[in-house]
């Protein structure tokens, strides 16, 4: 599958944009998707993942409060909601 705008993730720079936000670099999101570092810069350049792999991350970002908006003008953006996390991670 190829990273598309049809994605769980808005696109690579929703992407990069929600790490950032986070403030995680891209080890915290390796390890937090289960993923190699390689992965999410392959992900942050716009190369093709797998469909699973994308899930995943996306599913990460979501648990984190973060939501991937876009428009029908081709703009796009985040909005962090507050995160989805068990109270012991709180």
């Amino acid at each position: 599958m190829c990273y598309r705008r049809t994605t769980p993730l808005g696109g690579t720079r929703s992407c990069k944009l929600a790490r950032i936000a986070l403030r995680w670099g891209v080890r915290q999101l390796a390890e937090a998707a289960q993923v190699s570092t390689q992965t999410i810069s392959r992900l942050e350049r716009g190369e093709q993942l797998w469909g699973g792999t994308l899930n995943g991350i996306a599913q990460v970002f979501e648990a984190a409060g973060i939501e991937f908006i876009s428009d029908d003008d081709g703009g796009f953006g985040i909005k962090i909601n507050k995160p989805n996390l068990p109270p012991s991670a709180r």
